[in-house]
């Protein structure tokens, strides 16, 4: 990777200028279930501040469809949870991280309801007994283990549950459409985390200063052309913990979600796995079912299956999309269960009942991220991450559907609960002149909207569902470029700083997929096909090292 990469500790100059202080025991970065959790858990020991780059909708929890997987029916078990769940991480699922999360789905749904969230009822059996939680399937389950609000706005009733929780509660503070651009790091071995920098629209560049800090700032979807995230998912989190030194693990393994709303011209919208789960077919040009040809459980494979297999299908057929069916399910039935999707496709003119649905694999979920332990401890003291912008090891190379809400529940109250290793020790930090020694560029000046959008697009072709060795040494080539041109240059707005994080993002995948010579999970090598041993393990990434380190599976308990 270009050294300026490698070099570069901050993104942004400081002039030798002392910024307006604000001080805080916990700093969690991101308002998504993730950094709610934490924030909660924080709160119990501690006075927290929450950093939110936008406001709730911004987040990739408030768009979740599809629901939160939980042993719930007395029929299933703990076990088929977490088989199911290293079966699709393709070997590289941590087992002891695995139970723990799987183990913890029952409270977590139990402190939920507590909460207020609105879980969809079973029917009634006609006992009289008080219904329990209904549970949907998706791909990759073997069982039916999905809770889910208002059919398919799980997303949305317990980001803002749990958002009215955060708001009400006496120690903790928000700030809202808060940009964090860097975390501040006090030189040792290890480094300790001491805050962040921020930016907010009306107070300008401030340093929060805090004990410990708490990285929930979710996905890099956007790095990509075609994704089903917000636009506020832009790699922030990755980006500033890998210039801060942390260890940064498993970034060859992005997940494309295989089924978008794809209508020319209009932004991509998620048709929910459920709904395959429910009984969809998947269709190309012709009417002909094709999922059974590629896997055993047709519409109900693993998702990088499923993509691969749309992609394969628009090859044969000479299409720009496939279909999802949904007209056998009737029209009654498929309002009931997914009245949001009904909604979205009203808006096209698309009736389910009658219409076959335009579908496109896209950008979903970053597996790989910010390497941790089973506590969300990384390797710099006082900085913890947990959910998307995460790499506990539960996902391993492929996540299970419905297993991110979760994690991001469990994970960010561990987060929060640890943190207090950093509140009680009383490892405050003392406010500093802080100094970056950037010069000012000669080079000619570039037009950020046009490297964004170039970056999109050739991660999209090179470094999406399928990769080849040899357009991965054109794609780094590429960077190298553009590392000359963007990183030696001054930005004042978030478009820029935003791009900034997203090259270095896309440089780190990019740099994992060359590294890793064989498919597995959501990576597919079409020049290496086949998983091989020597990669079965985690490849940890680090600022100033060229080749990673690799860390060995834990595959028992």
């Amino acid at each position: 990777m270009h050294r300026a990469f490698e070099e570069r500790r901050y993104l942004i100059p400081f002039r030798a200028t002392l910024l307006p202080q604000i001080f805080t025991e916990v700093l969690v970065i991101g308002e998504g279930v993730a950094g709610q959790s934490a924030a909660l858990a924080a709160a119990a020991h501690a006075d927290v501040i929450i950093a939110a780059k936008g406001r709730l909708p911004d987040s990739n929890t408030y768009w979740a469809q599809g629901g939160i997987a939980s042993v719930l029916d007395p029929a299933d078990t703990f076990e088929s949870h977490a088989e199911d769940t290293m079966k699709a991480g393709a070997g590289l699922c941590d087992a002891g991280i695995v139970r723990r999360i799987v183990d913890a789905g029952p409270d977590c749904i139990s402190d939920l309801s507590g909460y207020g969230v609105p879980f969809d009822p079973a029917p009634d059996d006609g006992t009289g007994a008080p219904p329990g939680h209904a549970l949907g399937r998706e791909g990759g389950h073997t069982r039916s283990r999905i809770v889910h609000c208002d059919g398919d706005a799980t997303g949305k009733a317990l980001g803002t549950t749990m958002d009215q929780q955060v708001r009400a509660h006496e120690r903790i503070r928000l700030f809202e459409e808060c940009f964090v651009m860097d975390l501040i790091t006090v030189n040792g071995a290890p480094p300790r985390c001491a805050g962040a920098i921020t930016h907010h629209p009306r107070y300008g560049l401030q340093v929060i200063w805090a004990s410990a800090t708490i990285l929930a700032s979710g996905g890099i979807g956007q790095v990509y052309r075609e994704s089903t995230n917000p636009s506020a998912a832009t790699g922030d989190g990755i980006a500033m913990a890998y210039r801060a030194q942390a260890r940064i693990a498993d970034m060859a393994f992005v997940q494309f979600h295989p089924t978008t709303l794809y209508v020319a011209g209009a932004s991509r919208a998620l048709i929910t796995e459920a709904v395959r789960g429910e009984g969809a077919h998947l269709v190309d040009r012709n009417g002909d079912r094709f999922m059974a040809d590629y896997h055993e459980m047709a519409e109900l494979a693993p998702r990088d299956i499923v993509s691969r297999a749309i992609l394969a299908q628009m090859s044969q057929t000479g299409h720009t999309h496939c279909f999802l069916d949904c007209r056998h399910l009737g029209a009654d039935h498929f309002k009931a269960r997914f009245p949001g999707i009904s909604r979205l496709l009203a808006e096209f003119d698309l009736d389910p009942a009658t219409d076959p649905i335009p579908i496109h694999p896209s950008a979903h979920y970053m597996i790989g991220g910010v390497r941790t332990d089973e506590h969300a401890r990384t390797n710099v003291t006082g900085l913890y991450a947990c959910g998307e912008v995460a790499c506990s090891g539960l996902h391993g190379a492929n996540r299970l559907a419905s297993n991110s809400l979760l994690e991001g529940m469990v994970m960010g109250a561990e987060a929060g609960r640890t943190s207090a290793e950093m509140t009680e020790a009383g490892n405050g930090a003392a406010p500093a002149r802080t100094i970056s020694d950037i010069p000012v560029s000669s080079r000619s000046q570039l037009d950020v909207s046009d490297v964004r959008s170039s970056l999109r697009s050739v991660m999209w072709r090179h470094v999406g569902i399928e990769r080849t060795g040899d357009r991965l040494a054109e794609v780094q080539e590429m960077f190298e470029f553009w590392a000359r041109y963007t990183l030696d240059k001054i930005f004042d707005d978030r478009e820029g700083w935003q791009v900034q994080n997203m090259l270095l993002v896309g440089a780190l995948i990019t740099r994992a997929a060359q590294w890793r010579c064989e498919s597995r999970g959501t990576h597919y090598r079409t020049d290496h096909p086949e998983p091989r041993e020597q990669y079965r393990a985690h490849e940890v990434w680090q600022r100033g090292r060229e080749e990673p380190e690799t860390e060995s599976v834990e595959s028992s308990v």
